[in-house]
């Protein structure tokens, strides 16, 4: 399964992407963050390896994010490694002018266990959905600065 699109920003290249980078920033567009921790690696370089971790009401969970190729603040692509699922996301910043950024997304599902493969199923959009709704939450906090 994958899923692409874009929004444009009211900020300059420059802000979005300090802002994309500060890991403080992620409980703010993305719902449950709660922590990042660095496992293998320097920060933000190709090959570290870090823990996220989310909380959904009593329920968390983890994810294992390891970047492979940052090439800011042009493009970002990192893998996410769940224990039922797994998938990569790209990020590529274009300008638009000195003052506005196209924020160009694509996430693709390489690997699901049984539950998740089937609620993409029943409910084909539900992934596209999350993805586009934290997409949306990064416009919005970052043009609120």
């Amino acid at each position: 399964m994958k899923f692409s699109g874009h929004i444009d920003i009211n900020k300059p290249v420059e802000e979005v992407v300090n802002f994309f980078t500060d890991s403080k920033n992620l409980a703010k567009w993305q719902d449950g963050f709660v922590k990042k921790e660095l496992l293998e690696g320097n920060a933000w370089e190709n090959g570290a390896v870090s823990k996220m971790y989310y909380q959904y009401g009593k329920r968390g969970m983890e994810l294992t994010e390891t970047i492979i190729s940052n090439l800011l603040p042009h493009s970002f692509e990192a893998s996410y490694h769940h224990k039922h699922m797994d998938n990569t996301m790209r990020s590529e910043f274009k300008p638009l002018g000195e003052l506005a950024t196209r924020y160009i997304y694509e996430v693709e599902y390489t690997r699901m266990s049984f539950v998740p493969k089937l609620m993409g199923i029943l409910f084909p959009s539900m992934y596209r959905k999350q993805g586009e709704k934290w997409i949306k939450q990064f416009k919005e906090q970052i043009e609120k600065l």
